[in-house]
């Protein structure tokens, strides 16, 4: 009897054991709250951020060589979503199902004209454009001087040799409704990153 009394009290968990194994229940429920927390904001931040990247900036990635020198191919750019924009303004928008991005020359009732050279004049007047490395009259089949219609825009690309844009009527003038926003931000590569203009 005495035997099995002394197993019974060496089998029985002393004070400072019972102290350190409630110590450590309340440390993994402290770990497990921390962990669910921390995975709730870390889900609350990630739906915030989808939804502004979808609704407000979207994130955009460049493919082709139209607007070189400004963007290359493969950079990544953060649009804003606006219904406004003004000759100069670098614009995502739909055609054909793909994303295009192109500088806006003429708004609504402006008058484009091309030179043999190259040189663009809106107006009357010759357009600065310090963005263009080589002028080109490029692909062009519209009667010019050309009038843009209203709620559209008159797009170029800023690789005046290769861009096929507002200048051809395979993509003709671009509605208001067609436009994703206007590009603000190169945000890849990392080297390049800033405000475009």
């Amino acid at each position: 009897m005495k035997r099995r009394l002394m197993r019974r009290q060496r089998e029985l968990p002393t004070t400072p054991q019972l102290e350190e194994a409630l110590a450590q229940e309340k440390r993994r429920k402290r770990f497990h709250n921390i962990l669910r927390s921390t995975i709730f904001v870390l889900a609350t931040v990630a739906a915030v951020s989808i939804l502004i990247a979808t609704l407000l900036f979207p994130v955009l990635r460049i493919y082709g060589s139209s607007m070189k020198p400004t963007l290359e191919d493969g950079e990544i750019v953060v649009a804003l979503k606006i219904k406004e924009f003004q000759p100069g303004d670098l614009v995502a928008f739909y055609y054909n199902n793909k994303l295009l991005i192109k500088r806006v020359i003429g708004a609504p009732g402006d008058w484009i004209n091309l030179t043999e050279d190259g040189t663009v004049y809106v107006n009357g007047s010759p357009l600065d454009e310090p963005y263009v490395v080589e002028k080109s009259f490029g692909t062009c089949d519209l009667e010019l001087p050309y009038q843009v219609p209203a709620e559209q825009y008159f797009v170029m690309g800023d690789h005046r040799s290769t861009s096929i844009d507002s200048r051809s009527s395979t993509v003709g003038c671009v509605g208001k409704d067609q436009i994703v926003g206007k590009i603000l931000i190169r945000v890849w590569p990392i080297a390049e990153f800033g405000l475009l203009r």
